[in-house]
């Protein structure tokens, strides 16, 4: 083994890891505040110099909390359940390219732990499909009808929306005639992706909502009917993983969007200055996650039976037709 390889992987390990957690504190404060200002009011401003210091304030506050568990609960799967949720948001970025081989201490360096593996796209889907598994169990184990009720219409709409995901990974994949992340965002040279598959975008923008249970699909979180959903008998930290997965994954998810389908770290001058790779991905994926929290702001939370049959009605067929349509034209146009 190469020791200056692993400690490469260990390094870049870490700063996915660093991502995602620090990212999950302040894309909180960064909703938060969003949200204050589309509503004409201040937001968080206490907690340090403009409030910045407000998500060490909710962590502090999260760690002393009491932890509850219910008395007649799995107690084995009940904590099991928000690690099952997380790990997914964690490590789903391992694929994603943040930016081109850039020389560092004399050795080629690959800005991404595997971003040119030949199954990434296959990784994705894989990997997140798993965190249903830790909301059902969430939901079942804690021995509480509205919980259980929030779990199981988290795996029905997840499940169903899983179909949406993955034709709209197709377009991209058809495209780049490749499965490698990495690949598809250097296809993107000159021409984004979404430019060439915008049916493709809305599909993958719509289903990634839903999977990841923002408004206006947060149905299984329905405090009308639902007293919080799956996390109902949930507190402390193991609520705040439940929260973390959350958030983790509006980042994966922008990360995942950006490299599909607007080029990824692509951008003006990044052949001779590769470090502006990850500016441009940064940016890009702050963009995104600003639509997610915008959406939520502006949009009211739809009936479930309507969230059902838009996704299988509606957006099923029109993600087999834009993959039919797609395969034709690369075959007319000669590839």
């Amino acid at each position: 083994m190469d020791i200056a390889l692993l400690i490469e992987w260990v390094i870049e390990s870490v700063i996915i890891i660093l991502i995602i957690v620090g990212g999950f504190a302040y894309l909180t404060l960064f909703e938060r505040r969003t949200l204050a200002r589309v509503q004409i009011r201040i937001g968080p401003n206490r907690a340090g110099p403009w409030g910045i210091l407000q998500p060490v304030a909710d962590g502090i506050k999260l760690i002393f909390k009491e932890e509850l568990i219910p008395y007649k609960a799995d107690k084995l799967v009940f904590l099991l359940a928000p690690i099952i949720t997380v790990v997914p948001a964690l490590i789903l970025l391992a694929v994603i390219p943040f930016g081109p081989e850039v020389s560092l201490l004399g050795r080629s360096v690959t800005l991404g732990l595997a971003a040119h593996v030949n199954v990434g796209v296959l990784y994705i889907m894989a990997i997140s499909s798993i965190a249903v598994y830790g909301i059902a169990l969430a939901g079942w184990s804690s021995n509480n009808k509205y919980a259980l009720m929030g779990g199981l219409r988290a795996a029905a709409q997840m499940v169903s929306y899983e179909l949406v995901l993955g034709l709209a990974f197709v377009g991209p994949i058809l495209l780049a005639d490749s499965m490698s992340v990495g690949d598809i965002v250097n296809a993107q040279n000159p021409v984004w992706f979404i430019f060439l598959q915008p049916v493709g975008f809305l599909l993958f923008m719509i289903g990634s909502i839903a999977e990841v249970n923002r408004s206006p699909f947060d149905m299984p979180e329905a405090e009308q009917e639902l007293t919080a959903g799956y996390h109902a008998e949930y507190s402390g930290m193991k609520f705040a993983l439940f929260f973390m997965a959350e958030y983790g994954k509006m980042i994966v998810v922008s990360f995942i969007t950006a490299s599909l389908f607007l080029g990824g770290y692509l951008g003006p001058y990044v052949d001779t200055l590769p470090w502006l790779g990850p500016i441009y991905l940064f940016i890009k994926v702050v963009i995104l996650l600003f639509v997610l929290v915008w959406l939520r702001a502006t949009l009211p939370r739809i009936r479930y039976d309507r969230l059902m049959a838009f996704g299988w009605k509606i957006l099923l067929p029109v993600a087999l037709l834009n993959v039919v349509v797609t395969a034709v034209l690369i075959v007319l146009l000669g590839g």
